[in-house]
């Protein structure tokens, strides 16, 4: 079973970008499973019908939120109307949706399971105690195979809830930094990324154009509202997992980068 995890996916150039790559993605990885960060797919900010159907024709099978999961007025409905649409579970139970979702791939069932930190992050409920409640849950049911998307600023949440699920998981990928960093291990059979990284433009503040962030730095107020970063240089970083069983886990971390022609992926992999 092979497993490919995105990162946060960052406006519109990103979109059509990982839409057309996403065919000879899965082609030639042979993937049977495309989960995707999609709390910046509209715009920067939230989600909406058009652009989650769009990644879901190209092939991606859940996508998982964050922060930013509630920003439009549609967010409600999807969430109610999608199930394979997630936000984070550790969220208040009076918000419209899940952060959990059980799929059958190759003959098996596995869990995607999103969860949110606590430092700079919006109100919600015990991470880490969720956490634990939820992969319990999903071993009641007999599910071996677990994905989490643990949406954080900070590592040392990241890094905390690997430690207290590592050998009761599959995978735990960090996002939410849209810095992709180079921590990947494998760990008692479960996988670890403190970030993915992010699909968005290359030069910009995390996807975002360079003068907002430049100003609100020089001020320390937020003088302009941030913006799309408008660069063709686009940016692509994804988890690739190869699932024997719970004990035998291959991991390649993709980079694509697009300057308006192709650049060769470059991999690195962690056995």
């Amino acid at each position: 079973m092979k497993i490919c995890f995105i990162g946060d996916i960052v406006g519109r150039a990103a979109r059509a970008l990982l839409c057309q790559l996403l065919p000879q993605i899965k082609s030639q990885y042979q993937l049977d499973c495309i989960i995707a960060n999609g709390e910046n797919l509209t715009h920067g900010f939230g989600f909406n019908l058009e652009h989650s159907n769009l990644l879901f024709y190209h092939g991606v099978n859940v996508l998982t939120g964050g922060n930013h999961s509630f920003d439009r007025k549609e967010a409600s409905a999807l969430l109610q109307s999608n199930p394979n649409i997630l936000r984070p579970h550790n969220l208040s139970s009076e918000l419209a949706g899940s952060g959990i979702c059980v799929l059958e791939i190759c003959g098996e069932k596995i869990g995607v399971l999103n969860l949110m930190g606590h430092f700079g992050m919006p109100q919600c409920q015990n991470v880490f105690v969720c956490a634990k409640e939820s992969v319990e849950a999903l071993h009641a049911q007999g599910i071996k195979h677990i994905f989490v998307d643990m949406h954080a600023e900070a590592t040392s949440e990241k890094r905390t809830l690997f430690a207290m699920l590592k050998g009761k998981i599959t995978a735990l990928f960090g996002t939410h930094t849209h810095i992709g960093t180079d921590d990947l291990c494998i760990e008692n059979g479960s996988f670890y990324v403190s970030d993915v990284g992010m699909c968005g433009a290359f030069d910009s503040v995390i996807g975002m154009d360079w003068e907002a962030p430049i100003q609100r730095g020089l001020s320390g107020i937020n003088k302009a509202k941030l913006e799309v970063s408008t660069s063709e240089k686009t940016l692509i970083q994804m988890i690739i997992l190869e699932v024997e069983n719970a004990k035998a886990l291959k991991a390649k971390k993709i980079k694509y980068l697009n300057t308006r022609g192709w650049l060769s992926p470059i991999e690195a992999v962690c056995i």
